[in-house]
């Protein structure tokens, strides 16, 4: 339950701020509550960074973040397939995923959206669970990133990363081979998303 609890947290603190930010904000202040203090203790430090700061602030800086970085995107299968044509495999198969499990992805956001996957595993939590697991890389490199753009997200992917088997990478060059590796042998026999290249495209997020 406490899982759920942190995706599902996760998902409403990693969209865009906008008129419903404080509202948001408090959901998740109240739900952590809930909450062992080890885990929710990275997502109660940023909520206590960004408590006071305009959802107007916040929204520049969210922009800045996420939208002006190739190495800090929400988009999970970046990381992965970069600009390649393999990429739209990669989201049908985000696509099918939902389906398959009573979803319907919204029409104006792309399927691999780190906010809808986390809303999806706290929902569904056995295949959402196993899909973050198998873009693990993909959460640990932006975990990465955010701690060293200084950002306060990088807490919430420290909670995301936190609810996952093993130990997080503690650099960026273990990242990258745990990319290169592919998913857990843990989650062999039962990927979301079979055929998807193990390697990712390194060209593009190591700039």
């Amino acid at each position: 339950m406490s899982t759920a609890l942190i995706h599902q947290a996760a998902s409403l603190l990693l969209l865009h701020p906008d008129r419903d930010w404080t509202r948001r904000l408090q959901l998740v202040t109240d739900a952590l509550g809930g909450v062992p203090r080890a885990q929710a203790e990275p997502l109660a430090r940023f909520c206590a960074a960004v408590t006071g700061v305009s959802a107007l602030e916040l929204s520049a800086r969210y922009v800045t973040t996420f939208d002006r970085s190739r190495r800090r995107t929400l988009h999970l299968t970046y990381y992965t397939d970069g600009d390649t044509r393999r990429r739209g495999q990669s989201l049908l198969n985000w696509r099918e995923l939902y389906r398959a499990h009573g979803w319907q992805p919204p029409a104006d956001e792309l399927p691999d959206f780190l906010p809808l996957a986390l809303e999806f595993a706290a929902r569904c939590p056995e295949p959402g669970r196993r899909a973050l697991r198998d873009h693990r890389a993909a959460l640990e490199l932006l975990r990465l990133a955010l701690q060293e753009h200084r950002s306060p997200y990088a807490d919430v992917l420290e909670a995301v990363c936190g609810t996952l088997p093993g130990p997080s990478p503690a650099d960026r060059a273990a990242a990258l081979r745990l990319a290169r590796s592919g998913p857990p042998t843990e989650s062999v026999g039962l990927p979301p998303f079979p055929g998807r290249p193990t390697i990712p495209h390194v060209e593009e997020i190591s700039r």
